[in-house]
């Protein structure tokens, strides 16, 4: 019986994560493809009506899509990303080396690091 549990919650968590956003509830962290512009940016989700979600961004920017234009947010130390070094407006690849809610480290590249906002980071 164990082990069937084990089994049929693992299953569980895999669909949860295919497809679209798994988030159901506001207040849910996503990343969303702002603007479908190719990028996956950090967002909350403030509204969820239907198939139509309001999602705020780190960056404070918002807008409302369909369900299947979000997916779970997944940023975990390790994630590659590109973020706007210094807020100068030009993105440099790295990968992040510490996250605490907004707050997260960024090893670049290019040997730079940094500690920035998620706002300012995205992935593709």
């Amino acid at each position: 019986m164990k082990k069937s549990t084990s089994i049929l919650l693992a299953a569980t968590v895999v669909l949860a994560t295919i497809g679209g956003a798994s988030a159901q509830t506001a207040g849910d962290w996503v990343l969303g493809n702002y603007k479908n512009a190719g990028y996956w940016f950090p967002g909350v989700i403030e509204k969820l009506q239907g198939d139509d979600i309001t999602v705020r961004y780190d960056d404070g920017d918002r807008e409302t899509v369909k369900i299947k234009a979000v997916r779970p947010y997944n940023w975990t130390i390790g994630t590659k990303v590109e973020c706007n070094y210094k807020g100068a407006g030009s993105w440099y690849a790295g990968t992040i080396s510490s996250l605490a809610g907004e707050k997260i480290g960024i090893a670049y590249d290019d040997g730079d690091k940094e500690t920035t906002k998620t706002g300012r980071c995205r992935t593709k």
